[in-house]
């Protein structure tokens, strides 16, 4: 032991002194021969070189010295190998071969001497002790006559060519399975060492090799780390230092190089290596065992011991988590089978699973409630982490532990019924946090139930908290639990609260499982949309858009068709009750000869509809009122909701004096309880349909009478939605109502003297061979004010039977073509009823209303009808001096910072709207003139959207406050230009009134955040003014 000793010591002395010696030579030398000869001196003496293969590029005087020099036995090069590199003087030697031989000799070196005198110091030695001296040269700072470019350059092409071209990962890997002095040192080393491997991309240039850039470079270390794996290298993992207390410094260090790049973000590259690695090991234990694959297969494998211990390697849980989850999306992504999948995971994760109490929690409580993965990563983790079996069906293994199970799903069963998580969490996570609970009650049995402690009591209460919600997504959610625990509590009488479930396989991603593409919210349009998806019908068809609305038959009108109205028509009230005829006799060929005997005249007539003509046909709105309020008449109520929407479009004189029992009287009837099954949706369009139409005819007394009713307590709040929605829906009639006018037809007032025809008489032009005109005595009247011409006209081509007899007048019959439509805002006038009233007590809480907890669907509504109103009243002085108010109702801390997503899409929108519908001259007028309500609501605007789209957790919000932002930036710089142009304008009339301005021209601008710093996917709308 002492002799040993002793004899490392005197190897250690002798290395010294060579290199001492060789480093004076390095000084002394003035060519680049002298050079190589002091480093072959040297390096001769540490490995096995042939001086033949680059003799030949130096001089005469330095070969013979290299040819002449002896070289030692391979014991004893052996101990100077060792004395050189684990003592102090590689460290010594290798900075002054990396300095001062590389930028002032090395490029004078022929290649061949380059690589077998230079490189091989550092190619062939100990690689642990070459990295920690190669890399921090990498930031070589600039000293003296050192080439700090040529020493970088020189180091980046060593460290390509030791650790990737002659795999100098792998080497080090094994280095530390070798012997060492301490293992504390042992440790550090390791630690450090990984930590200088992993931070070589990051020190090299921008212009050093591709292959030192980050994915290649990582790509490159962990390839050659995994064929540790491989059986050919598993030599020198023995077996026995497989345990859970000592672990293998191989291992130890693969672990912490994997923890580095996991840190540096390549994560991706790692997992991309390792799946098809063990999925193919995985593959290739189940091809080879006639029975299915068990647990004490994989373990008594040799191939299986890397895996088995990889995850115990790395300390960092960071790194495990990081892991953990791109390793469940990309085996996802491969579409890999659920049985492999849970090997996979048993080969990586079930000793640290068994051992580790956070890799447990990991499993159990953030990849099941906190994270959001793929519904069959979700099948997996409940597999492996809670059931503990494989999904095998053909496996004789059950499920180990009964008590895990029963806790995990009481755990996710109380996460899932809270009400907090359905109103704060996105829809993702509450769709996948639905999707364990549902996956879970699966596979628990009546008795298992019957062991746990609330969980039937929670699953009611989050059903029920979900079936309030306005997303159909998140009440299809309650529908598909409600079914799998009915199934739980008796399997033969299952619980379908929605028809579109099946007893097939639930589809618990719920249709999500690919996210749609398309154009983000970006205009006032697209806000709508978003305010849309979240809405639920009351008693009424779904709407698909903004004026979009499905009718009860084929043939009636949209409400969003604008009513043109004719000035001279006359309507016969009790026509309403028939369809209007075509003009199909038009196209009609030749007429059927009734005498002509056909098979069919002998069949019987159907006599089931002979009394049709005998029910009442309505004629007056007093009629129709009486037959809604009889509840016990079916039919007669059917028929008055037939035609009271044509009734109330005739505008009959006492339309106003009934119309506020008729809006009473329309909201109280419940059509879905006299409605034939099957067409309940029909007569509520129909009721829906009349309402807007009284909105639109009569607006005072139909608003004072649904103003009165919104907040009554005798409604409820199906009722309130549906005054809601039509309130919303008259506002976009009023604003896109058109009238007819005239066309202003320009002819001469004097006939001239060359018309041979009188100027009262009708013109020839006509077809060929029409005949001529004849005047028509009028027989009805005694006073005729008027004359008639008539005349007959030719058939058309291919008609047989005679043409029709067309009259003229002085006034044409077909007076639509004389005629053109204009548009009319007529909204702006009756913005004030309809918005005033409805925001008047939305926060007091009466009986049966609750706006701001209970009914906060109802709030949603007003607040989005409130945004309508606005915006169908854009660029009227009504939009300006309504704004203030709504701004703020809607700054309200009750309403802005509402729990619910759906009242907080509803303000945002109302805030665009506000936006959209000022005009830039009015907000700059209100600065100039000292009005403060309008430029603090426009701040409040600007400070909330930024604090949504900071803290918001819902995806929709984020998105519409975004747009939110841009459309205020857009007013911002908008009236900022008026407020220009006002100053240009009055500094050549008054200097005061202009620095006046100038005072005043401070203006909200959207300060930059980070959330505005993001790139959004909405569009910038420009601001229009809109002309009437």
């Amino acid at each position: 032991m002492e002799n040993g000793s002793k004899r490392r010591i005197e190897v250690e002395i002798k290395v010294l002194d060579k290199a001492g010696e060789v480093i004076s030579e390095l000084n002394k030398a003035k060519h680049a021969d002298q050079v190589v000869s002091a480093l072959h001196s040297l390096a001769v003496r540490l490995f096995p070189l042939d001086p033949s293969l680059f003799s030949g590029a130096v001089g005469e005087r330095c070969r013979e010295q290299v040819l002449s020099v002896e070289a030692p036995s391979a014991e004893e090069r052996c101990e100077w190998w060792k004395a050189f590199y684990r003592g102090a003087a590689f460290r010594t030697f290798a900075r002054v071969l990396l300095t001062d031989v590389a930028s002032n000799w090395l490029a004078c070196f022929p290649f061949s001497a380059r690589k077998h005198v230079y490189d091989v110091f550092f190619v062939n030695g100990l690689v642990t002790e070459v990295v920690q001296v190669l890399v921090p040269c990498l930031q070589q700072s600039g000293s003296g006559d050192v080439d700090v470019n040529a020493v970088q350059s020189n180091t980046e092409r060593l460290l390509v060519l030791s650790l990737l071209e002659n795999k100098g990962v792998l080497q080090m890997a094994r280095e530390f399975g070798g012997p060492f002095q301490s293992e504390e040192n042992l440790k550090s080393t390791v630690s450090r060492v990984a930590q200088i491997v992993a931070s070589i991309p990051d020190k090299a240039k921008l212009r050093a090799p591709t292959s030192l850039s980050s994915h290649l470079f990582f790509k490159e270390v962990i390839i050659q780390l995994l064929s540790l794996a491989e059986e050919g290298n598993l030599e020198m993992l023995d077996e026995g230092t497989f345990c859970n207390t000592d672990m293998n410094w191989t291992l130890l260090f693969v672990g912490e190089t994997f923890s580095r790049i996991c840190r540096r973000g390549s994560v991706d590259v790692l997992l991309s290596e390792i799946i098809p690695r063990i999925l193919r090991h995985v593959r290739s234990l189940s091809s080879s065992t006639m029975e299915s694959l068990g647990s004490d297969v994989l373990e008594s494998s040799p191939g299986s011991q890397f895996w088995l211990n990889l995850i115990q390697a790395i300390k960092d849980s960071y790194a495990v988590e990081r892991m953990s989850e791109q390793l469940l999306y990309q085996l996802a992504t491969e579409q890999v089978g659920d049985v492999e999948a849970y090997w996979i995971l048993w080969l990586l994760f079930h000793r640290v699973f068994k051992c580790q109490i956070s890799v447990r929690s990991m499993f159990t409580d953030k990849f099941l409630v906190w994270k959001v993965f793929p519904v069959c990563c979700l099948r997996w983790i409940l597999q492996f982490s809670v059931l503990e079996c494989t999904p095998d069906p053909n496996s004789l293994a059950k499920r180990h532990n009964t008590r895990t199970f029963l806790d995990t799903v009481q755990h996710l069963v109380a996460v899932w019924s809270k009400r907090e998580f359905v109103q704060s969490a996105p829809v993702e996570q509450q769709i996948y946090v639905t999707a364990g609970v549902g996956l879970s009650l699966e596979q628990m049995s009546k008795e298992e139930l019957d062991e746990t402690k609330d969980v039937m009591q929670s699953i009611l209460q989050g059903v029920s908290c979900r079936l309030q919600s306005p997303n159909h997504i998140v009440r299809k959610m309650a529908s598909s639990v409600a079914l799998v625990f009915s199934k739980v509590i008796d399997p033969k009488n299952p619980l379908y609260l929605d028809d579109s479930l099946t007893e097939e396989t639930i589809d618990w991603e719920f249709g999500l499982s690919t996210p749609k593409t398309g154009a983000a919210l970006g205009t006032s349009c697209s806000l709508e949309e978003g305010i849309k998806k979240s809405e639920i019908s009351t008693t009424s068809v779904l709407e698909d858009g903004l004026n979009n609305k499905a009718s009860g038959k084929s043939k009636s009108r949209k409400l969003s068709e604008p009513k043109v109205v004719d000035p001279d028509e006359i309507i016969d009230p009790v026509m309403l009750n028939y369809d209007s005829v075509s003009d199909e006799d038009d196209n009609d060929d030749v007429s059927v000869n009734s005498d002509v005997s056909s098979d069919s005249s002998l069949q019987p007539y159907d006599l089931s509809d002979d009394d049709a003509d005998l029910k009442r046909k309505f004629s007056q709105l007093v009629d129709v009122v009486a037959a809604l309020r009889k509840s016990d008449d079916a039919d007669g109520v059917e028929k008055a909701l037939e035609v009271s929407e044509k009734l109330v479009r005739a505008s009959p004189d006492e339309l106003k004096f009934v119309a506020s029992d008729l809006v009473r009287t329309l909201v109280q009837v419940r059509c879905s309880d006299l409605a034939i099954e099957g067409v309940e949706d029909s007569a509520e369009d129909k009721r829906q349909r009349t309402l807007v139409a009284l909105l639109v005819t009569c607006p005072v007394e139909s608003l004072e009478t649904l103003n009165k009713l919104l907040y009554s307590p005798n409604v409820d709040v199906s009722q309130r939605l549906m005054i809601l929605d039509v309130m919303t829906e008259g506002a976009q009639e009023l604003a896109d109502s058109k009238i007819i006018k005239a066309k202003h037809q320009t002819r001469a007032l004097i006939s001239t003297t060359s018309e041979t025809q009188a100027w009262f008489l009708p013109s020839d032009i006509g077809p060929p061979g029409a005949g001529a005109w004849k005047e028509i005595s009028e027989i009805n009247s005694l006073l005729n004010w008027t004359n008639r011409y008539e005349r007959e006209l030719p058939p058309n081509r291919g008609q047989i039977r005679r043409g029709k007899t067309r009259q003229w007048s002085l006034r044409s019959t077909n007076a639509r073509k004389s005629q053109i439509e204009w548009s009319h805002n007529k909204f702006p006038v009756y913005a004030a009823a309809f918005m005033l009233p409805a925001m008047q007590g939305f926060d007091k809480r009466r009986q049966g209303v609750d706006l701001l907890n209970r009914d906060f669907i109802v709030l949603g509504k007003l607040i989005y009808m409130l945004g309508v109103c606005m915006k169908c009243a854009a660029m009227h002085p009504e939009a300006s001096a309504l704004a203030g108010p709504l701004l703020d109702m809607l700054s309200s801390r009750e309403i802005c910072f509402h729990k619910e997503a759906y009242v907080r899409r509803s303000t945002l929108f109302a805030a665009s709207c506000v936006l959209l519908s000022l005009h830039p001259s009015y907000v700059a007028t209100s600065l100039v003139e000292g009005n403060t309500a309008i430029s603090n609501g426009l701040e409040w605007v600007r400070t909330w959207a930024l604090h949504v789209t900071e803290s918001d957790t819902d995806r929709e919000c984020y998105s519409m406050a975004m747009t939110c932002l841009q459309l205020h930036a857009e007013m911002a710089l908008q009236a900022s230009r008026a407020l220009e142009s006002a100053q240009s304008t009055s500094q050549s009339s008054s200097p005061t009134a202009a620095s006046d301005i100038k005072e005043c021209k401070r203006i909200p601008v959207p300060k930059p955040s980070k959330a505005t710093s993001k790139k959004s996917s909405t569009s910038l709308v420009p601001f229009r003014s809109k002309t009437v």
